[in-house]
């Protein structure tokens, strides 16, 4: 066999090894793009419940997100995350409810209209904190720390923000147990795009957590939780 003859032979050997270095990099991208997630995931574990199991904490948590086109009422899954903090306050789990979120949203007053819907469940208005400043799952877990010197709670979202929201909150120093909110509206659609969004956003939240990155507002302490808890 002559030199020509044999060298076609040598990039067919060739790319098997090449593939498999491929291979590896694209492993090793992988799991470094995947740390965020794995981080949130792992530290959560331990600490989420369904409501019907879930632990007792004087205060609850509930994250706002998009209400209704008109404005006035919760979206489906903001519903289904004040339902189910309504839930755990008359099973007697949880005492006051903190409602944090972003009270100029660009879909309206979520904390307003979270307040509105839990009094039309049963919630004693007078055991509702509204946070208007938790712009978002970060700002949320460091307000109700730093502002409303919440040390003890449950958090109540979708399942697949769940961890997120736990693992954040836990970096605060709260001890937190996440409760999962019922999500009677979401299709099987909607769930995949949100854990797709969430799974992007843990890169966000663990670098606001390596950066300690302050809230976007600072406020002054105050006293309104303890307050309702003595109400």
């Amino acid at each position: 066999m002559t030199e020509a003859e044999a060298s076609p032979a040598g990039p067919v050997r060739r790319w098997p090894r090449r593939l498999r270095r491929l291979a590896v990099a694209g492993l090793v991208v992988l799991v470094l793009a995947s740390s965020p997630w794995l981080w949130t995931t792992l530290a959560a574990r331990g600490h989420l419940y369904a409501a019907a199991d879930s632990p007792a904490a004087d205060v609850v948590i509930v994250l706002g997100t998009e209400v209704a086109a008109d404005r006035q009422r919760p979206g489906d899954r903001l519903a289904g995350r004040l339902d189910t903090a309504a839930e755990l306050v008359t099973s007697g789990r949880a005492k006051v409810v903190l409602v944090s979120g972003d009270g100029g949203g660009a879909s309206g007053d979520e904390p307003a209209v979270m307040t509105t819907y839990l009094a039309e469940r049963g919630v004693d208005r007078r055991r509702v904190v509204a946070d208007p400043f938790g712009l978002d799952t970060y700002d949320s877990c460091a307000r109700a720390r730093e502002v409303y010197g919440v040390e003890r709670a449950l958090i109540v979202t979708q399942s697949y923000h769940l961890s997120r929201a736990v693992t954040l909150c836990r970096q605060f120093g709260l001890d937190v147990d996440g409760v999962t909110a019922r999500c009677d509206g979401c299709g099987a659609a909607l769930l995949a795009e949100k854990s797709v969004r969430d799974y992007f956003a843990s890169g966000k939240a663990a670098w606001d957590a390596v950066r300690d990155r302050p809230p976007a507002v600072r406020s002054p302490a105050d006293p309104a939780i303890q307050n309702a808890l003595r109400g």
